[in-house]
């Protein structure tokens, strides 16, 4: 069964809390309820107790999908028992709300958070550091597994798995606990192909996270060095449906239906609410997206 989702950075921004500081979560939920959405992820305006998040979704009809879940494997004075245990609190919360699913992040050297830093400047690794990076991967997620949770990889702008080089190697040292949470909208800011990952990766792809991007604002984001922060203020980032984004959804979503993706398609675009009403895009990616998907035979249920 497909389901759709989307992620409340589209009203109130979690690495600028200013930008949309001003939405309610009742508002955003609401908005979520009445464009139609099955299912929400994570953001800083939701309760942290997993039984608190589950009932405020509840009374909106929502499911909760999952959250972000910052690793800091490479970061000094690391170690696995350190880094389980914060896994292991992140996972009693989804549970409590009702979710299986993890969506993950090496964070100990990301600067897509950073205003001060250009996304350019993200972290490259050394060979010693890419064996520590996924030694300790596996390591988390054959510990989340053994707890019955899917363990997804967000390859993201500005962190360490960044490009398609990136991916690739992370895939090929990645063991069989580990899926990849492929992001259209992130690929194609890293140089990645989302079709050629889909190609490549479908059958180790645990969740898809449908963002579009303004090619003008990403391409001015690269070639004046600003910060990823910098970029999301700018626009960068929209909706499927949006004329304005260039990133075609059909082949992956085609790719998808080939290879039985069962799952959710989340909408993950981050903009201004002040420019771009949320309401407004989020209506627009999630009708273009549900027709995209049973147009590509993804979502049979819909076309029945």
């Amino acid at each position: 069964m497909i389901r759709y989702g989307t992620n409340p950075i589209a009203w109130s921004n979690d690495d600028d809390q200013s930008i949309g500081a001003h939405i309610s979560l009742e508002d955003c939920l609401s908005d979520c309820r009445e464009i139609g959405f099955d299912g929400i992820e994570k953001g800083h305006k939701m309760p942290s107790d997993g039984d608190e998040l589950k009932s405020a979704l509840d009374a909106y009809g929502l499911r909760f999908i999952g959250g972000w879940h910052s690793s800091n494997i490479l970061a000094t004075g690391s170690t696995p028992e350190v880094e389980r245990a914060a896994m292991d609190a992140h996972i009693a919360m989804s549970k409590a709300a009702g979710s299986d699913l993890i969506i993950i992040c090496e964070c100990s050297n990301s600067v897509h958070g950073n205003d001060q830093v250009a996304a350019n400047d993200r972290p490259i690794l050394t060979d010693d550091e890419w064996d520590r990076l996924m030694t300790g991967i596996n390591d988390l997620a054959a510990h989340a597994s053994a707890q019955g949770m899917r363990f997804c990889y967000h390859h993201h702008v500005g962190s360490c798995v960044e490009s398609a080089d990136d991916i690739d190697r992370f895939m090929a040292a990645a063991g069989p606990d580990v899926y990849l949470l492929l992001d259209t909208g992130h690929a194609s800011f890293g140089g990645a192909d989302p079709e050629e990952l889909a190609r490549r990766y479908i059958d180790r792809v645990g969740h898809i996270h449908c963002k579009n991007i303004r090619q003008p604002v990403m391409e001015t984001v690269r070639a004046e060095g600003l910060s990823f922060i910098e970029g999301v203020r700018r626009g960068a980032f929209t909706v499927p449906g949006d004329p304005d984004g260039c990133v075609d959804f059909a082949p992956v979503l085609r790719i998808a239906a080939k290879a039985g993706y069962d799952g959710w398609l989340v909408i993950e675009a981050e903009q201004d609410p002040e420019l771009r009403d949320p309401r407004h895009y989020q209506s627009m990616g999630h009708d273009a997206l549900r027709r995209m998907a049973v147009e590509a035979g993804l979502d049979r249920d819909a076309a029945a």
